[in-house]
């Protein structure tokens, strides 16, 4: 299992520049290429899962000399929440990648490039053990997603691509100025450059500089979220961007910012985490953007749009886990992040592929879809029980493992996280309802349904929600290691204190950090 790691992030860049060697005019080649690709860089991703050992620390690590002057290197590693992260970038890669066969006709070279440059930066992400690599990665992101909808999006692309590019640079800034204080710092203290994070760990930061930092991190990573109130430029994105670039979007992109405060902001800066007031600053930015994205979302006449604002709320519910600093709200933040890509990813693809049909986004426009669309209304009905939370469908495992995280913080945390379940099932029934059920109105009456390939598309994200919702507990064993340490270092003896309130409980996760 040497170098695995890099074999599953140099993949698609490696398949991008074969893909340069094809001639433009050879349209169903490039497409081929581009799809085969994709499929093997999932396919070499599966060695991950049956070598990973849920009771060890970062692993398949790789680690050679980059930058020696400045204290960089290629620091490769996976824990459970990179692994979890890395098959989920893997497959949403691929099956992005299906659903663009017939979405897309010009410069189609190009667009595929881009994609496959997005998913070497997209893994680089949750790989890097290296701060300095990892922004390398997490800046790349920007470059291929800003041309993705600037040149195939919709009417408005420009003025939504740029408005992505701005929003997202200003969070990177202020990160990297945490990044360097963090990286000077460590110099002062032990008169070594180093950007590797268990270096940076060792770090001893003054309060009022711990507080400092942890907001230039919160902006970088609350953008990417994005948390309220930063949640502005998603909606134009989504709008804006082809399908598939909605897909990825809000499957994997959004998640690099939940990312990146379990990674660094907690475990690096552990005394500004527990700190009450960012605590209570963190809750209540996350029950404001569950509340208010679903409160958008019913307010919504674009399909695609409502499907965006509801980003907003889930991606609220991961914060909050994440924030409630114990082991059931941040286990329960992971893996309802697993569960926001597979669900707003199916009801993406939904989108795109009505709109391929009849090129609208407007709910009214459709209605009766049901009765010419049968396999199509099955497939929706499915992706919005798992989105809405539905046992026994992956998003329910996420919401009620949330909830109880919640409710040990403050059962205030919990009732306003509730509301936003059951405002979820409103507007997704609403959607349901107005599209699929009623008379059928006459453009839609010779609408085809679902065609093989799109179901090849859809099948494995239906198999995975219902894998999650029926057997959850090999996912929470993955994790189990990684938000023990993530909690212990915010809250040392967090697990030795529950262990002697509770002399008989076994197997915790303290036992396995042992």
């Amino acid at each position: 299992m040497d170098h695995i790691l890099s074999i599953v992030l140099f993949t698609p860049l490696a398949g991008m520049l074969v893909l340069f060697l094809i001639p433009s005019s050879k349209v169903r080649a490039i497409k081929l290429w581009a799809n085969a690709v994709a499929l093997v860089g999932f396919l070499v991703s599966l060695p991950l899962v049956f070598e990973f050992n849920p009771g060890k620390d970062f692993q398949f690590v790789e680690k050679a000399s980059w930058i020696p002057t400045l204290g960089a290197s290629y620091h490769l590693g996976i824990d459970g929440l990179g692994l979890l992260l890395v098959m989920l970038t893997t497959v949403i890669g691929f099956l992005a990648i299906l659903s663009s066969w017939n979405a897309i006709h010009d410069r189609l070279k190009e667009y595929y490039a881009f994609f496959l440059l997005l998913q070497t930066a997209m893994l680089g992400v949750f790989m890097a053990l290296d701060f300095l690599l990892f922004f390398v990665f997490w800046e790349t992101v920007l470059v291929p997603m800003y041309f993705i909808i600037a040149i195939w999006g919709g009417q408005r692309r420009s003025y939504a691509a740029i408005k992505f590019i701005i929003y997202t640079l200003i969070g990177s800034v202020l990160m990297l100025l945490g990044i360097l204080t963090l990286y000077f710092q460590h110099y002062t203290q032990f008169q070594t450059y180093s950007f590797d994070i268990s270096d940076l760990m060792r770090t001893t930061l003054s309060p009022g500089l711990q507080w400092w930092v942890f907001w230039a991190f919160f902006v970088g990573f609350a953008v990417k979220v994005p948390m309220f109130p930063f949640h502005t430029w998603l909606p134009d994105a989504h709008t804006e961007a082809p399908t598939a670039g909605s897909v990825v979007l809000a499957s994997v992109l959004l998640k690099m910012g939940t990312y990146g405060f379990l990674r660094f902001s907690l475990p690096l800066l552990p005394d500004s985490a527990k700190n009450p007031k960012i605590i209570w600053a963190m809750a209540i930015l996350s029950m404001i953007g569950i509340v208010y994205g679903a409160l958008a979302s019913m307010m919504q006449k674009d399909w695609k749009k409502l499907v965006a604002y509801s980003s907003v709320s889930h991606l609220g519910f991961c914060t909050l886990g994440i924030f409630a600093l114990n082991p059931a709200g941040i286990s329960g933040s992971i893996i309802q992040q697993i569960n926001h890509g597979i669900s707003t990813g199916m009801l993406f693809l939904i989108v795109g592929v009505v709109y391929e049909r009849r090129h609208t986004r407007e709910i009214a426009e459709y209605g009766g879809l049901l009765k010419v669309m049968p396999i199509f209304t099955v497939v929706f009905g499915l992706a919005m029980l798992s989105s809405m939370g539905m046992p026994p469908l992956n998003g329910f495992i996420g919401e009620i493992t949330i909830l109880g995280g919640a409710y040990q913080e403050s059962f205030n945390w919990a009732f306003w996280a509730a509301v936003g379940i059951a405002l979820g099932a409103a507007y997704l029934l609403w959607l349901f309802q107005r599209t699929m059920l009623g008379e059928v109105k006459e453009k839609n009456r010779s609408l085809a349904d679902l065609s093989w390939r799109e179901i090849a598309v859809f099948a494995p994200l239906v198999v995975w929600a219902f894998w999650i919702g029926l057997n959850p507990q090999p996912y929470f064993h993955v994790l189990d290691r990684s938000v023990a340490q993530i909690v212990e270092r915010v809250h040392p003896g967090y697990y030795a204190e529950r262990h002697l309130a509770n002399p008989l409980e076994q197997g915790t996760p303290t036992a396995r950090l042992r």
